[in-house]
């Protein structure tokens, strides 16, 4: 359809049978493709007789953006779900956003999308993360696509600022959070203050499962206490009741071993005991006395 608009800006009358050899479709659907624009609002006059056809009428030019119903639907809610997931990089980004989507769509439309914004809900509440400088991700995505390297200053999360060169394999988001992936380390973007493209590149091609490369540097980050346990099941039993990018696992005869680390020990009882499968906690040896009062408590709650 929109390639039938652009026929028109051409000027002119344009016959039915010429217009249905240039899109490769027949004259019923160029009519039916015509008949769709008039009802966006847009100008096109159907003129009768031999040599009749469609044009536009004059001094009509097309619209910075011209979307089909469900074109401006995949946009609009790509804007509303990825500023309640926290990517987006500024709250107010995806707001003014919208607002110029809507203006610059036909009246019929932008009505329509507008009820569908003022009615729609969430089951899960938006996360709140902290803000991404727009520039920074930009040059980051730049640099992982033309394999080339980037200096960069970054906070790490005891506040210690350090300058390094990276050669960053991509962007992932997880989590209400945008990670870069390199070949040997990842970082939080957010903690990214600054980033400079170099003119020195790398050769080194990206890891093909940059999500999963990503999720097993956030297991293995080294917290205060590293935890390891035995679970009987499979690997895919386990996983399914462990958040992504909580642990390792590893397949051993019966049984799978999960390993992560924490800063703290007392939320890892009740998470073990959600896994609903028997276990065995190997290290530290203070999780066991954690995992055995809560078991206590249990049984106390049940026979109460």
């Amino acid at each position: 359809m929109l390639a039938l608009l652009e026929l028109l800006q051409g000027g002119g009358t344009r016959r039915v049978g010429d217009l249905a050899e240039r899109l490769g479709v027949d004259e019923r659907t160029v009519r039916r493709y015509a008949e769709h624009l008039v009802e966006l609002d847009i100008p096109v006059r159907s003129v009768r007789g031999r040599y009749g056809g469609y044009r536009l009428a004059p001094g009509y030019r097309m619209p910075p953006l011209m979307l089909m119903d469900d074109e401006a639907v995949a946009v609009a809610l790509g804007l509303v779900v990825g500023r309640r997931a926290g990517l987006v990089p500024e709250s107010h980004a995806s707001e003014s956003a919208l607002a110029k989507l809507r203006r610059v769509l036909p009246t019929r439309l932008a009505d329509r999308l507008g009820a569908l914004l003022a009615t729609a809900s969430f089951t899960a509440p938006p996360r709140s993360t902290t803000a991404v400088d727009t520039d920074l991700l930009l040059t980051i995505a730049e640099a992982a696509r033309d394999r080339r390297t980037v200096e960069i200053t970054y906070v790490d999360r005891r506040s210690i600022s350090t300058t390094r060169t990276i050669a960053p394999d991509g962007v992932v988001g997880h989590a209400g959070h945008w990670y870069v992936a390199t070949h040997d380390r990842t970082f939080r973007l957010d903690r990214i203050t600054s980033a400079s493209l170099l003119l020195a590149t790398t050769s080194e091609p990206a890891p093909a499962d940059l999500p999963s490369t990503v999720l097993r540097s956030l297991a293995t980050a080294p917290w205060a206490h590293k935890i390891s346990v035995r679970v009987q099941g499979s690997v895919d039993d386990v996983q399914r009741k462990l958040p992504l990018g909580l642990a390792l696992i590893t397949p051993l005869d019966a049984e799978v071993r999960v390993e992560f680390w924490a800063e703290r020990l007392d939320w890892v009882p009740a998470l073990l005991v959600g896994l609903d499968r028997p276990f065995v906690v190997e290290e530290p040896l203070e999780l066991r006395r954690l995992v055995a009062e809560l078991g206590a408590r249990l049984v106390d709650w049940a026979d109460g």
